[in-house]
Parts: structure tokens; C-alpha cells; sequence
């Protein structure tokens, strides 16, 4: 498309939001037939509200503008053997993971839902320590700086109130990429994730099969299971996962939470001096009612310091800076 054609869409998308997703779509299908300035990501910015897929859509257009080869789509079948391949790797990587320790940092915000004009709540120091059957036990080492005297291990840091979340180190991956759960893929664009090319693909699995579990807690604890959809990136070299978006499907209408999202950011880590693929960066959003409103919460989480199971999880001076939401979805 012209740099006309796309300006005309942006400035489309003020009187019609909706409408970012055909957007998206026409950017990823086409591609551009001009140089990406500054200028156009300045607008594209405004504009777009910020839109995370949108600007990273119009950078990858760019890349293929810029060098075809290399950002070529891989084709339906090369398609099908990245998926089958990640799968193979990846649910041998689950059966092989150690048991370990590692630090989470957790900020926790709130905002009206749709004004990401979000409020930081407070910050969390957790450690959680995974064991290769799949358990994982939460402490709440601080909270807001203030550290905790006898923390004791639970199954989720939901004890001190307000979001939690659990499943970051090989259930959301499993559930992908079990056989069993008749995962829908559809490849939609290529990627540059840490410096990686990653292919990237939609993905869906129904309730029945997902069987995700989400808790609302309050007054009343109530909770429901969801089916399951999002994006999945894929590394083109060794076809590991970089990054996963996952969205709760099938909601019933009478449940309080309306969303819930995660983003996920995986990088290499070493634990005894062998190297696993876990996460490093997480984005956790919830939405839900009350009374007339509705709002909405985001944990930040920054995993640090992987190591043996057994090993003392000790709080630093550093661990209470503060978690820059971009540092999360950064190229």
C-alpha cells in the first residue's frame, strides 16, 4: 500500500477503533511500498492509540519491504513442520525441566478498563520454587519493601489480596502444544523477537480442552474454566517459543472477570549450569466488574535469578526498581 492509503487508515482508526484489527491485517497482507520514517511511527503512535500489534506489524512490513528474502512467509507446509517441530521440542523440554527456584518482581496496577491509564498498586518479592512433576509453591518475600518475617509456601501469592497468577513456566506451554488438546494454528506474519526471527501464528484451543481455570476473589470466591487463544512466536532457527499471548475464551456471561490476558516473554537461563528456556518477562491483565464498572489490573512480572532447588531466594537493593511496561514488549 501508498503511504497515502495507510495515513487515510490511521486517521480512519480516531473515528473507528474497531477497525485496527482490518488495519493490522491490510499491513501484514499487502505490506508497504515506502520507506518507514520516524514521521509515520510518530503518527502511527497517535493514531493508533499505541497499539503494540499495529506498530509491530508495520515494522515487520518494513523489514520485508526492505530485505524480501529474509522476511519471506514460510510456506504451508515449511509451516506445518515449524509447528510440528517447536511441539516435539517443546513438550520434551517440559519433561526434562529440573526443579528450581527463582525470584519474581511484581508490581500490580489498576485502571479503568480501556483507559490503560493504569495506577501502581504495589510491588510484590515472591519466590516461587517449581518441582519437575508441575507443583509450584509461592512466599511472599516483601511487600512494598517491607519484608515478610515467616513467609510460608502456598500454591499462589493470593494471600496478601488483589491479582495473582501461576502456570508461567510449563502449563500455558504444555496446554499449546499438547496433541491431545487439538490446537488450531494459523501462521499470520514473521517477527523479530531479542534480535530472533520468529515466525508467528494464531493459535485457539476450546474449553473442553484448554480447561484453563481462572479464580475471581473477593467477597465471594467464584471461579470458571475457559478455552483459550492468542500468539504464539516461534524461532526460526531452532524452533523454540520466544514469546506467547494467550486470551480466555468462552467466558460465561454471569462470571465477574470479562477478560483475562497474559503476554509472556521467554529467554534462556542457566540452572547448574545447564540452559533452559523459561520465562523472563510476564504481562497479566484481568478485567472485571463491579457494581457499575469495570475495571481493570496488570501485574508486571520480572522473573530473575533461576537457580538448584534448595537455594535460598535472597532479597538485593535493586529488586524493588521499577518494572517499565515496555521493557516487556520490547523488539
Amino acid at each position: 500500500m501508498t503511504q497515502t492509503e495507510y495515513v487515510k487508515m490511521l486517521y480512519a482508526l480516531e473515528k473507528n477503533p474497531a477497525a485496527k484489527e482490518q488495519t493490522v491485517e491490510a499491513v501484514r497482507k499487502r505490506g508497504i511500498g515506502f520507506a518507514l520514517t520516524d514521521g509515520v511511527r510518530s503518527l502511527t503512535r497517535s493514531k493508533g492509540k499505541n497499539d503494540e500489534e499495529l506498530k509491530r506489524a508495520l515494522e515487520e512490513a518494513e523489514r520485508r519491504r526492505a530485505n524480501p528474502t529474509t522476511a519471506k512467509l514460510p510456506s504451508e507446509k515449511e509451516s506445518a513442520e515449524i509447528i510440528d517441530k517447536t511441539r516435539q521440542k517443546t513438550l520434551a523440554a517440559v519433561e526434562e525441566m529440573p526443579d528450581f527456584v527463582v525470584k519474581q518482581q511484581i508490581q500490580r496496577a489498576a485502571a479503568y478498563a480501556g483507559t490503560n491509564n493504569f495506577r501502581n498498586l504495589d510491588k510484590l518479592i515472591v519466590a516461587v520454587s517449581y518441582r519437575s512433576s508441575g507443583q509450584e509453591e509461592y512466599k511472599v518475600l516483601s511487600l512494598n519493601g517491607i519484608v515478610q518475617e515467616t513467609p510460608k509456601a502456598k500454591q499462589s501469592y493470593e494471600e496478601v489480596g488483589g491479582t495473582s497468577s501461576t502456570g508461567e513456566f510449563v502449563t500455558v506451554l504444555a496446554t499449546i502444544f499438547k496433541p491431545e488438546n487439538e490446537t488450531k494454528f494459523s501462521l499470520i506474519d514473521t517477527d523479530t523477537i531479542r534480535g530472533r526471527r520468529a515466525v508467528v501464528f494464531d493459535y485457539l484451543i476450546a474449553r473442553d480442552k484448554a480447561k484453563q481455570q481462572i479464580t475471581a476473589s473477593g467477597y465471594l470466591t467464584d471461579s470458571t474454566v475457559t478455552g483459550m487463544k492468542g500468539k504464539i512466536w516461534i524461532d526460526q532457527e531452532d524452533a523454540r517459543v520466544l514469546r506467547i499471548e494467550s486470551e480466555a475464551t468462552e467466558i460465561p456471561e454471569t462470571f465477574q472477570i470479562r477478560s483475562a490476558k497474559r503476554l509472556i516473554d521467554y529467554d534462556w537461563a542457566t540452572i547448574s549450569n545447564e540452559k533452559y528456556l523459561l520465562p523472563a518477562l510476564s504481562d497479566v491483565r484481568l478485567t472485571f466488574r463491579e457494581s457499575s464498572k469495570v475495571y481493570e489490573t496488570r501485574n508486571l512480572i520480572r522473573f530473575k535469578d533461576y537457580q538448584k532447588f534448595g537455594t535460598d531466594v535472597l532479597i538485593l537493593d535493586d529488586d524493588n526498581t521499577e518494572i517499565v511496561p515496555e521493557e516487556i514488549k520490547k523488539p
